[in-house]
């Protein structure tokens, strides 16, 4: 049995008083789940054996009925695996797209696909809802490469210049910061300001890789994801080499010699878009290793060819997790007041610089 705070749970709100206790729902593998999730199926099919989805099918079915009596939604980023990507996601995109489709839902409860500072970003934007991760130790180690005291340090520092924080930061840093920015629009974020220097923190490729594209001088922080750091341009040349016609599409958070022997380089929904648009023979998307699994459903002619990298923080977030999550309504991610304030200021200044 389960219990859980949920004292409209048939009309799809929820109440933070009384508790209600609910029957664990079934997760056996049964003709009518497999009719129910045979669509389902059909998009995953590529990347999921057929011996597995009696192990996911149950899940997927449970958790997206228990949305509907939750009223709840859940976000997903690019990086999650196909089964909740394509499975129970209700939204689905790079950063951006997730803080800009937080903003809007009107859902009582969201769940949050991704890292930890993605469902702060949720929390920021939807103060009265409540935001929940199936695993707080979802972590990120370019958010964990910087503090709020850093900041300050940084402003103090370079008095005036303005401070421009990558969203893959936690809120006590962006509420030190004058504006956020993803991987998406932070061209677009640094030269708003019409000023010749700009912080771009925290990491170090993705500001080095902006100043690249622009006039204005963009001071660093060494903070660095784990995932595209280990990427090296040796390494991808080499399978360039081996099979000609293959397009390298790269993340801005890799190293600068990465982008520049790409043949795109973009957000994840970019690099998703590319691949859509141009429908390459073979293609090498250098990121996380979901990412590639997520797209070839909707591309089945093109060839994805290894490296990747697995995303450890990711991966944490499961389906049993979600289900976890719904039922008991676990692992509430909360900011401090004084500090959400600041910080949400930040993030819509980014959303409505063009929305």
């Amino acid at each position: 049995m389960a219990m859980y705070r949920d004292g409209l749970a048939t009309q799809g709100g929820f109440d933070r008083g009384g508790l209600i206790v609910l029957p664990r729902p079934s997760l056996e593998y049964t003709d009518e789940v497999a009719r129910e999730t045979a669509d389902i199926y059909e998009r995953v099919k590529h990347s999921i054996p057929a011996i597995e989805w009696p192990v996911h099918a149950p899940y997927i079915k449970a958790i997206n009925d228990l949305k509907k009596v939750r009223n709840a939604v859940i976000l997903a980023h690019n990086y999650q695996t196909p089964q909740i990507f394509h499975g129970v996601a209700d939204v689905v995109g790079d950063s951006l797209q997730l803080a800009r489709e937080a903003s809007r839902t009107d859902a009582r409860i969201i769940i949050q696909g991704g890292v930890h500072f993605m469902a702060e970003t949720s929390k920021l934007l939807n103060p009265d809802k409540m935001v929940l991760i199936p695993d707080r130790r979802a972590g990120c180690s370019l958010a964990e490469s910087i503090t709020g005291a850093d900041v300050r340090l940084l402003r103090e520092r370079y008095p005036g210049v303005p401070i421009v924080t990558y969203v893959n930061t936690s809120a006590e840093v962006k509420a030190e910061s004058d504006i956020c920015c993803t991987s998406a629009n932070a061209l677009e974020v640094v030269e708003s300001f019409g000023v010749d220097t700009v912080l771009l923190i925290p990491d170090e490729y993705l500001a080095q890789n902006v100043a690249a594209r622009t006039k204005v001088k963009i001071l660093t922080w060494k903070g660095h994801c784990e995932v595209h750091e280990r990427f090296t341009a040796a390494e991808l040349l080499s399978f360039k080499e081996a099979h000609p016609g293959l397009e390298i599409i790269a993340h801005p958070e890799c190293p600068p010699e990465i982008v520049a022997i790409a043949d795109f380089t973009g957000s994840t929904s970019g690099m998703i878009r590319y691949v859509r648009d141009n429908r390459p023979p073979k293609a090498l998307f250098v990121t996380e290793c979901s990412m590639a699994a997520n797209v070839q459903e909707a591309v089945p002619e093109v060839e994805f060819i290894g490296p990747c990298n697995l995303c450890p923080h990711m991966q944490r977030i499961t389906l049993p997790k979600i289900l976890d999550s719904l039922l008991n309504l676990t692992e509430e991610v909360t900011v401090d007041p004084e500090i959400a304030v600041r910080a949400r200021r930040a993030v819509e200044r980014m959303i409505n610089l063009r929305n």
